[in-house]
């Protein structure tokens, strides 16, 4: 679904630096994308959740500064009324098909599509996020501005204890982070928290699973500290107002 004409030239008025984000759904099959904002006052003009059939697109406005906002996917969700995250596999959201937009967050495990964006002087910040595990191969594309992406799918040969959860032919459809299994999420290496807070205490060394990430999707964040690398978080200068594409199940 694109915006028409009319439609753009009202979100420009209103907001004279507003940015286009397309969400496209390259998977073979029916997901259903969600939003959420950090500052629910400044979000995006759509939905916080929506069912997506294979191979449609959806495009929205989205502030200029937007910050702290997350895009992701959801995976066999059945949708029958209930407002609880377990109604989806695996990136369900309290609210049910539209995500409560102040406790609406997505549960693990979840591929994430962070922004923060910064304004028409400053710098946009993105990541293709695997710090809360993964679920779908995702890609963040602009013109003339890095891609940052994961494009492979982790779920079948993620290690144990991380795989999972199981669609109910047995195919995992998820890859859990080792902070999502750590028994003390509290004080974990894995989850860089507690005593290991600060990234000269939590190197990356300390995540089971940032090895397995990172290898393969080297384009995604990859634990708490991953800046470090290089290819976790990407930039693109904000002047010229650059508009986004999320992709899910993007081509290799």
């Amino acid at each position: 679904m694109r915006l028409s004409s009319a439609a753009l030239a009202l979100a420009l008025a209103t907001s004279a630096f507003a940015r286009t984000f397309t969400v496209y759904n390259g998977c073979p099959f029916s997901i259903w994308p969600a939003i959420f904002s950090q500052d629910s006052s400044n979000a995006p003009s759509y939905t916080t959740g929506w069912e997506a059939d294979a191979y449609t697109s959806v495009s929205f406005y989205v502030p200029d500064d937007w910050t702290a906002g997350r895009i992701w996917g959801r995976r066999d969700c059945t949708f029958d009324g209930s407002t609880d995250p377990s109604t989806c596999l695996d990136g369900g959201c309290n609210g049910g098909l539209v995500c409560d937009p102040t406790t609406g967050t997505g549960v693990p495990p979840a591929t994430l599509a962070e922004f923060t964006l910064g304004g028409s002087s400053g710098t946009d910040n993105y990541d293709v996020s695997l710090v809360d595990g993964y679920n779908l191969p995702m890609s963040i594309t602009a013109d003339g501005c890095p891609t940052a992406g994961c494009f492979v799918d982790l779920g079948p040969n993620c290690p144990s204890p991380y795989q999972g959860p199981y669609d109910s032919t047995g195919f995992p459809v998820g890859c859990r982070s080792a902070c999502d299994v750590d028994p003390d999420p509290s004080d974990s290496p894995a989850c860089c928290s507690g005593s290991y807070d600060t990234p000269e205490t939590c190197p990356s060394s300390g995540d089971p699973t940032y090895s397995y990430f990172k290898s393969n999707c080297p384009d995604s964040y990859a634990y708490a500290y991953d800046e470090s690398s290089g290819t976790a978080l990407w930039t693109c200068s904000g002047a010229n107002a650059p508009d986004y594409t999320i992709t899910f199940c993007p081509p290799n």
